[in-house]
């Protein structure tokens, strides 16, 4: 989206330093800048303003701080993320009133990739990228959203109370949709009703005029009916608006259903694997069918969608073993549907390389043995990298990838593999060796 400095200055109650130029989007990251956008120096585990300088270098156009101006086009704050989240409310204030807002303990990002994937089948969408979903990534996906967007899809993210409503404030979504709430996150929240409460923030927004998205499969997620104006479509269960029925898994785990909603039935064949994205193409059909989207583009749009990285990616490796992908992040709920779409896969021998399930709080112990004990049930061995909360006889305790690759050593191709584990792990890299050693 295009700005003028002093407009932006004026926006975020600023004050303009050097020549007012336009500006086209703005950029936290010094090394993502591709020319003509606002830096944004946010502070966090650095400084942002150290890298003021070679953000200019890199081509930005302009730049937000709370120092002395160093050069260039300057706006000058107190701070450069409250201001960022006021330029997101500016922004926000310039798209058309089709904005759907996701939000949920699983499933968000994959639910946020599916909307976007129906919804632009008929409009220009704008939506976030990878999992931008916090107080900067919500304001810089409005403020990066093309000038002829015509929707827009926001994943929103909580670690606690009061998170998605001020998220809310920025993007004031038309629809809501809340995937799951499961004990993810406990850490800073504490139980798993206060989780429900922080993400309920969501339909708690929206007008007598919009739409609440929610799971009738997840009692918590459908006791927020009672806590929305908005009208309410259902997803999920035998009673819902929106459900799926004839579900079937194809030899790459992808699965085909009969939609069935308040607009027509349609036949869906996703493209992307795992029978628990189901529910997230459901949730997906509604908030498109929402903002208007014909049915028969929906289901077009489902079928072609694909997922941010790492997530239920299936590649082959040399040796012929299948490699599930799934790195991005680990919960209790998304470590249960893995291990059940692993085996799924027709193997001889069906392998988990797992990482820790982080930040459950007193609750993480628990959630470890259950889905070790899961594993056993289901034939799975665990190899667990650096995660000795998976107490069980069954699984294989390493401290490192290396080690890891080393334990399951011979792959053959009879063997599938998954590879999962909250962000702290990254073992994205351990699945990428697996499939490509060099």
């Amino acid at each position: 989206m295009r700005f003028t400095a002093g407009e932006i200055a004026n926006v975020v109650d600023g004050t303009l330093v050097g020549p007012d130029i336009d500006i086209d989007g703005a950029c936290h990251d010094s090394r993502e800048i591709v020319g003509g956008e606002l830096f944004v120096p946010l502070v966090d585990q650095r400084d942002g303003h150290d890298f003021i300088t070679v953000a200019l270098d890199a081509g930005a156009g302009a730049y937000f701080t709370a120092r002395e101006p160093v050069g260039g086009t300057a706006i000058r704050v107190d701070d450069p993320a409250l201001a960022l989240a006021r330029l997101g409310a500016h922004a926000r204030g310039r798209l058309p009133d089709r904005v759907v807002g996701i939000t949920g303990s699983v499933g968000k990002t994959s639910c946020k990739d599916l909307t976007a994937a129906a919804v632009g089948r008929r409009f220009e969408t704008s939506a976030s990228l990878r999992s931008f979903n916090n107080e900067y990534g919500v304001p810089l996906t409005l403020v990066n959203a093309s000038p002829t967007t015509e929707a827009s899809v926001i994943e929103m993210g909580a670690r606690g109370l009061r998170h998605i409503a001020n998220l809310c404030a920025i993007a004031d979504p038309t629809v809501g949709v809340v995937t799951a709430v499961d004990a993810v996150h406990t850490e800073m929240f504490g139980d798993i009703e206060q989780v429900a409460v922080a993400k309920g923030e969501l339909v708690e927004h929206l007008s007598a005029s919009g739409t609440a998205v929610l799971n009738d499969a997840n009692p918590f997620v459908a006791a927020m009916a009672d806590r929305t104006v908005a009208t309410v479509l259902r997803y999920g269960s035998d009673r819902s608006e929106i459900r799926a029925s004839q579900v079937t898994l194809d030899d790459e785990l992808r699965a085909a259903f009969h939609l069935h909603t308040p607009w027509g039935d349609a036949p869906v064949q996703l493209a992307i694997r795992g029978e628990h994205h189901v529910g997230n193409a459901l949730a997906a059909a509604a908030a498109a069918l929402a903002v208007g989207v014909p049915l028969d583009d929906v289901a077009a749009g489902l079928g072609d969608a694909e997922l941010s990285p790492w997530r239920m990616d299936l590649r082959v490796a040399a040796s012929g073993a299948r490699i599930l992908n799934d790195a991005y992040n680990a919960g209790p709920a998304s470590m249960d549907a893995a291990l059940r779409a692993l085996v799924r896969l027709d193997a001889v021998r069906h392998l988990a390389i797992l990482g820790p399930m982080a930040e459950l709080g007193e609750h993480s112990d628990v959630a470890h043995r259950r889905i070790a004990e899961l594993a056993a049930d289901l034939g799975v061995q665990i190899v667990a990298v650096g995660a000795p909360e998976y107490d069980a006889l069954t699984v294989e305790h390493v401290a490192d990838q290396a080690a890891a690759l080393a334990a399951i050593e011979p792959l053959r191709a009879a063997d599938a593999v998954l590879v999962k584990g909250s962000r702290v792990a990254g073992l994205e890299r351990l699945a990428q060796r697996l499939v490509d050693p060099d």
